[in-house]
């Protein structure tokens, strides 16, 4: 059985992650879309929140598992998941570059794994976590957020950045 995981931190989830894991079910029998927690990141969501936006964003499949790790080298992760692909998505020079660097570390520490990437489409190839925190707050912000995240997120977002009474 092909197994691959997908990993990130998903803060928020949005198309371009969509996009990721629907082609990862086409080329992998097993997909695990898998929450890493980066210490030196601060976080919207916390990974509960992410795991449910995760969830109810993408639809249920039995090929696919949503979890999460931490502590702990991504290629350990695959190792003890039976994994033998990393999938992982390129959309600049930037990511390139560290994805590349990346990739042999990971080849270094399990030559076993497989690191494969993928390239969006050019409508979603610029989408990124960061890039829709950063666009909330000016008026009108939730017509232009909405066409990058998926609708289940969208809402979480609007309801996060209301003010508390």
């Amino acid at each position: 059985m092909r197994t691959a995981v997908y990993a990130g931190s998903f803060d928020p989830p949005t198309n371009g992650h969509l996009w990721m894991v629907e082609r990862g079910l086409e080329m992998f029998d097993r997909l695990i879309v898998a929450i890493g927690d980066n210490p030196t990141k601060s976080y919207t969501f916390t990974i509960a929140e992410r795991l449910k936006l995760l969830e109810t964003a993408i639809p249920s499949c039995e090929r696919l598992t949503v979890a999460h790790f931490d502590n702990r080298y991504l290629v350990d992760y695959a190792i003890e998941h039976d994994a033998q692909f990393i999938l992982r998505g390129i959309r600049s020079q930037a990511d390139y570059e560290y994805e590349r660097m990346m990739r042999h570390v990971n080849n270094d520490l399990a030559p076993e794994i497989t690191t494969t990437f993928l390239m969006p489409p050019r409508d979603i190839a610029e989408v990124s976590s960061s890039m829709v925190k950063g666009l909330i707050g000016p008026s009108g912000w939730q017509d232009t957020v909405r066409r990058y995240v998926p609708q289940t997120v969208f809402e979480a977002l609007e309801k996060r950045s209301q003010p508390i009474r």
